[in-house]
C-alpha cells in the first residue's frame, strides 16, 4: 500500500495549547491512595508522595491536572480534606460506594503539583452544593489573606495562596447517575451564576461548564445548546467526555472510533458557533476536553463489584490493563487533538495512575509505565508549537463506525522554535506495509533526529510488574529524507510513530 501526505509551513490550523495533554485524578480507587500517595512506602517521601510515581509524571511533562472528579465531586465537600489529618472526617462517597478518608486534600494536591511540576485544575461541587460553597473554596484557595477562608489556609500550613487559574462548575450534571442531577435550564442558570461570582473575584480566572457526559446521551447536543445559551458570556469552555473500547474484539472498527472523537468535537463547535451568531457576541468558547481514554476491559466486572461491595476504603477499582492496540489508538485520539487544536485547548487523559491510567502501581511495591503512556509522553513533549494542516492520500477501508477510513493517520506540529517537525504517523493496516511519502513544502533542510516507533505481532501485549518492557518504543530506521526534501519510508502494519526532524527557520 502507498499513501502520501504534504505539509507546507504556511498552512497552518492553531497554535496547541500545551494544556491538551494534561491528565486527571479522582478520589476513586487507588488514584489517589496507594497511587500518588502512599505514606510508608519506601519509595515515599516525607509527605507520603511516591517518588516513583512522580518521576514517571515529570517524564510525560505533564502540564494539567484535574481533581478531585469526576463523579466524586458531586457530593464532595471540599472542607474535609482540610486541617490537621487526625481531625479529618471519613465520609461514604455515593460515586463509587467507597469510603473517604479524605487524608488528601487541595493542600496535599497543591503540593503534589509542585513535585509534579503541573498546573492545578479544580473541580467543584454543583451537584449536592452551589455558589456559596464554591465562592469559599475559591477564597480559600487563592485570596492572599486578611479574610476567614484566606486565614484558615494561612493557620493550615499554606500562607501564600494556591493562584488555581481554572476551575469546573461540575462534572457531568447532564448525567441522571450525578449526584445532584439537574435538567439544562437548572445547570446552565447556575454555572453562569457561579462564573460571574469568580469572575467578580479575579476577571482573568477560566471555568468550565459542563456539556455532555458524551455523545449518546439522548440530551445531545441539545443539552449544550441549552447551557452556553445560559452561560455563555462568563464561560471560557465546555467540557466534553468520551471513553472508547473495543468491545466487539474488531481492531479496524475499533481503531475508526477515532473519527467519532472529531465528529463528537466538530458537533459542538458547531453549537457554540450557533450561539456565538445568537448572542451576537465577540468571544470565543473553547473545547475542554477533560476526560478520554479507552475504557472496556473489565468496565462490565467492575460495575457488578461497585453494585456489590460493602464500602470498601481505596479497593482496586477500573484497573485497565492496556496493550500495544490500545497504545496505537490513543496515539490516534491525540493525533484529533493536535488537528483540533482551534477548537480543543485543554484536554486530560482520565486517568493518571491506577484507575484507567497510564502508571499503574502495586501497593508496597513497583510502579511502571503501561502502553499508552508511551503516545502520550511523545506528544506532550514534542507536539506544542503550530499545528500543521495535512493533506493527505491513500488507502482506505470501511466498517461500521465510519466508511473510507484512511490506514494512514496523521498529525503535525511545528514547534515553537520553528526548528524542529514533529510527526505522529500511524499504520492502521493490520497486515500490510504502508509506504509513506511526505512532501514538506518550505522546510528547508530537513533531517530525522529521532524516530521512535511501537509495533508488534501480537496486538494484545501489555506491560505487568513482571515484564515492564514488553511495550516500549524501539529506534525507527525506515524513514528518512531524500535528495529531494521529501520525507519516504514505509510503516510496518500495526505500528504508530513519532518522528522529529531538524528543519531550517523560515
Amino acid at each position: 500500500m502507498r499513501a502520501k501526505a504534504t505539509l507546507n509551513r504556511e498552512y497552518t490550523i492553531s497554535t496547541v495549547d500545551k494544556r491538551v495533554y494534561g491528565s486527571f485524578l479522582e478520589h476513586m480507587g487507588r488514584a489517589v491512595y496507594t497511587g500518588i500517595y502512599e505514606p510508608g512506602h519506601e519509595q515515599a517521601d516525607a509527605d507520603g508522595f511516591r517518588r516513583d510515581v512522580l518521576e514517571m509524571v515529570r517524564d510525560l511533562d505533564m502540564p494539567i491536572v484535574r481533581y478531585p472528579g469526576g463523579n466524586f465531586v458531586s457530593a464532595y465537600r471540599w472542607e474535609d480534606g482540610i486541617g490537621p489529618r487526625e481531625e479529618r472526617p471519613v465520609r461514604l462517597d455515593l460515586a463509587w460506594r467507597t469510603r473517604e478518608t479524605n487524608q488528601v486534600g487541595v493542600n496535599e494536591f497543591a503540593d503534589w503539583a509542585k513535585l509534579a511540576g503541573t498546573e492545578m485544575m479544580l473541580a467543584m461541587n454543583l451537584g449536592s452544593r452551589g455558589l456559596d460553597d464554591a465562592r469559599n473554596f475559591l477564597e480559600y484557595c487563592n485570596h492572599p489573606g486578611g479574610t476567614y477562608w484566606s486565614d484558615l489556609r494561612a493557620k493550615h500550613g499554606y500562607k501564600e495562596p494556591h493562584n488555581v487559574r481554572i476551575w469546573c462548575l461540575g462534572n457531568e450534571i447532564d448525567g441522571p447517575w450525578q449526584v445532584g442531577h439537574k435538567s439544562a435550564a437548572e445547570y446552565g442558570h447556575l454555572a453562569n451564576e457561579v462564573s460571574k461570582a469568580f469572575k467578580y473575584f479575579d476577571k482573568t480566572l477560566e471555568t468550565v461548564v459542563c456539556g455532555s457526559s458524551n455523545d449518546k446521551m439522548k440530551t445531545y447536543p441539545e443539552w449544550e445548546a441549552t447551557v452556553l445559551d445560559a452561560s455563555y458570556d462568563s464561560v471560557d469552555y465546555i467540557s466534553l467526555h468520551k471513553y472508547f473500547g473495543n468491545e466487539e474484539q474488531d481492531t479496524l472498527n475499533y481503531y475508526a472510533k477515532a473519527i467519532d472523537l472529531d465528529r463528537y468535537i466538530v458537533t459542538i463547535g458547531g453549537v457554540i458557533d450557533y450561539i456565538k451568531a445568537k448572542k451576537r457576541s465577540k468571544r470565543d468558547v473553547k473545547i475542554c476536553f477533560d476526560e478520554w481514554n479507552v475504557w472496556y476491559h473489565d468496565r462490565k466486572q467492575d460495575g457488578e463489584r461497585i453494585a456489590s461491595w460493602d464500602w470498601p476504603e481505596a479497593p482496586p477499582l477500573l484497573e485497565e490493563l492496556y496493550n500495544l492496540e490500545d497504545a496505537i489508538f490513543v496515539g490516534s485520539l491525540l493525533n484529533v487533538f493536535i488537528r483540533r487544536s482551534d477548537r480543543v485547548k485543554i484536554a486530560c487523559m482520565a486517568q493518571l495512575v491506577n484507575v484507567i491510567a497510564p502508571i499503574l502501581t502495586k501497593a508496597g511495591g513497583p510502579a511502571w509505565r503501561q502502553s499508552i503512556y508511551y503516545p502520550l509522553q511523545y506528544a506532550s513533549k514534542y507536539g506544542r508549537g503550530t499545528a500543521l494542516n495535512v493533506a493527505a492520500s491513500g488507502p482506505t477501508y470501511d466498517c461500521d463506525v465510519a466508511q473510507e477510513v484512511p490506514y494512514l493517520d496523521l498529525s503535525a506540529v511545528l514547534q515553537e522554535d520553528g526548528r524542529s517537525l514533529a510527526i505522529f504517523a500511524i499504520n492502521r493496516s493490520l497486515d500490510e506495509p504502508l509506504d509513506l511519502t511526505v512532501n514538506l513544502q518550505g522546510f528547508k533542510q530537513a533531517k530525522v533526529v529521532q524516530h521512535q516507533m511501537l509495533d508488534g505481532d501480537d496486538l494484545k501485549a501489555r506491560n505487568s510488574v513482571d515484564d515492564q518492557s514488553r511495550i516500549v518504543p524501539k529506534a525507527g530506521k525506515a524513514l528518512a529524507v531524500d535528495d529531494a526534501g521529501t520525507l519516504v519510508g514505509t510503516l510496518p502494519p500495526r505500528s504508530y510513530h513519532f518522528v522529529l526532524l531538524s528543519v531550517a527557520s523560515a
